[in-house]
């Protein structure tokens, strides 16, 4: 799942390890997220959107993610 974590962070002048202290997690687990090896629990989500003031939808590219599922679902004969 793709999501807008990286480019929040940057944006907030934020390094990996401070929005891991905020959001109660690893630094690892943050560094994974950013690499899309690891998607987020839903509350671990809601803590990542509530720290960048956007939504969960926002944060986790949903609607975009929905239409690339959509796009290989079609594509699947």
């Amino acid at each position: 799942m793709k999501t807008r974590v990286r480019e929040l962070r940057g944006a907030a002048g934020m390094t990996q390890r401070q929005l891991a202290e905020l959001t109660r997690v690893s630094d690892r687990t943050i560094i994974s997220i950013e690499k899309e090896q690891y998607s987020p629990s839903l509350m671990l989500a809601y803590r990542l959107a509530r720290v960048f003031g956007v939504s969960v939808e926002e944060l986790c590219c949903l609607e975009e993610n929905y239409e690339r599922e959509e796009r290989e679902y079609e594509n699947i004969d």
